[in-house]
């Protein structure tokens, strides 16, 4: 397949246009730790040179934020803590982070991370609430299926995997029930036609389960039809096992957190930490009780708690650090995981035959249901079950991360898609910027129209302008 080069050059270009800080918000990786990731471009800055950010805490204003607007990303997260119509709250609580220029200007915790005993629901004594934190631990359901997509590209990068080839040639096992032609793109953009979802928790080990998984049927045949699926992801991460030799775990804790300094982020957290877990489900089905520490969803569950479309647990700190590293072309600090070409086709839309359903590889793109007004061509994200989000937009050098524990204690409470869009919507009238000309609101893009924001602040109005005149036009 032609990738788009246009497209690539574009979101490459706005990386390269990213200026640069000194200070973290999480320690720098050691260099030996960046030496042992492997990618195809180790230069230390962006495409002109200059080195990319990292992040520290600071001001609204340090953030190209208006203090009221800052202020109004943490209102519309503590919306969701407000009484519903049914009597319940959307969430019992919830950690939001957002950052614009390498700036943190808002991290706030509110509500609680534990709260009740069931599903009825029966609450805890008050005194054994346990408050949300800035360093509180989330299960972040399927945002874990970003890690798994960047270990792929990873070995894409060494040569390892190519991106058009057929899964089953690296797990002649797939191929099982025609799936002989479904290639590992395909299955990052979800346009591989297999279902959206898999039960494996009927099955008595590891073995069956994974013999299962590779046995599901298409329902279409792969590129005529866009369809999120599980499958794909899970896949996936035997995919990187077979290849690298290593388990996911492993893959992802020495090409990604480490070298990242994420220190707080992995697959199965250690017991030490669970009292810094936010708790998922009361969920009696598999055994468990109200859920704390362990994955909420159960077929990664009954993989071990290990797999490639959920499972991995993280902070909005740790989450911080790689949307920037996202926004630096793939470095930080001393690291890099990903080249900036390899960071740029992510970020690419290879779903132009799906409009709706606008995709890079592994991430969401323009999706304003839960990117509200951050959402532009090039807006790239994920969310997750549990009531996670994780929004990105290089257009603006800005992201945003809302962790809540929406499935505590029950799944059934309620959507939380419009305080996603509420939170997203705050964070884009936040950002100093005016419209060219025409509407004031950047979701105009999405229209088709011909109003666009520049940035104009910090000197940078020439250079935006210029970048978002050639997005729009792309």
């Amino acid at each position: 397949m032609r990738y788009s080069r246009l497209g690539m050059l574009i979101v490459a270009a706005i990386l390269a246009l990213l200026p640069c800080t000194a200070s973290a918000i999480e320690p720098d990786a050691s260099p030996a730790a960046a030496a042992a990731v492997s990618t195809s471009d180790d230069s230390p800055g962006d495409l002109l040179g200059r080195p990319p950010r990292t992040l520290r805490h600071g001001t609204a204003l340090q953030a190209g934020l208006s203090s009221r607007g800052a202020a109004e990303v943490a209102s519309a997260t503590a919306t969701g803590l407000d009484v519903q119509p049914n009597g319940r709250p959307l969430y019992a609580g919830a950690v939001v982070l957002a950052g614009r220029r390498g700036v943190v200007p808002v991290h706030e915790p509110m509500g609680y991370a534990l709260r009740y005993v069931d599903s009825a629901p029966t609450e805890l004594p008050r005194d054994r609430w346990v408050p949300m934190a800035r360093d509180t631990i989330f299960d972040l359901a399927s945002i874990s299926k970003l890690f798994t997509s960047i270990a792929v590209m990873q070995r894409v990068q060494m040569g390892q995997v190519d991106l058009e080839a057929p899964v089953a040639r690296y797990l002649p096992p797939f191929a099982a029930n025609g799936k002989e032609t479904i290639t590992i793109r395909q299955m990052l953009t979800h346009t591989s036609g297999m279902p959206g979802g898999m039960n494996l928790t009927s099955y008595s080990d590891y073995d069956s389960r994974i013999s299962a998984l590779y046995a599901i049927k298409p329902l279409d045949p792969p590129g005529t039809v866009y369809r999120y699926s599980d499958i794909n992801m899970a896949t996936l991460g035997k995919l990187v096992e077979e290849v690298s030799g290593e388990s996911l775990n492993a893959v992802v804790r020495k090409g990604i957190t480490k070298p990242l300094g994420m220190t707080d982020t992995g697959y199965n957290p250690p017991p030490s930490t669970w009292d810094r877990v936010a708790a998922t489900e009361y969920q009696p089905s598999s055994g468990r009780g109200t859920i704390r520490g362990t994955v909420h969803d159960e077929d990664a569950y009954y993989l071990g708690g290990v797999a490639g479309h959920a499972g991995v647990f993280s902070t909005a700190s740790d989450l911080a650090v790689l949307a920037q590293t996202i926004l630096n072309g793939g470095s930080y600090g001393h690291a890099r995981i990903l080249s900036r070409e390899s960071t740029a086709l992510m970020l690419t839309n290879f779903n132009r035959a799906f409009p709706n359903d606008s995709h890079g590889l592994g991430f969401d793109l323009a999706q304003p249901w839960y990117m509200g007004e951050m959402s532009t061509p090039y807006t790239a994200g994920h969310y997750g079950y549990t009531g996670t989000s994780l929004v990105i937009d290089p257009t603006t050098e800005s992201f945003v991360i809302l962790l809540t524990n929406r499935v505590h204690p029950s799944r059934d409470w309620g959507s939380i898609n419009p305080v996603r869009q509420s939170v997203a919507n705050a964070m884009a009238r936040a950002m100093l910027i005016q419209p060219i000309r025409g509407e004031t609101s950047r979701y105009s893009w999405l229209r088709g129209g011909e109003n666009h924001d520049v940035d104009h602040t910090a000197g940078a109005a020439r250079a935006r302008e210029t970048t978002v005149r050639t997005y729009a036009r792309a």
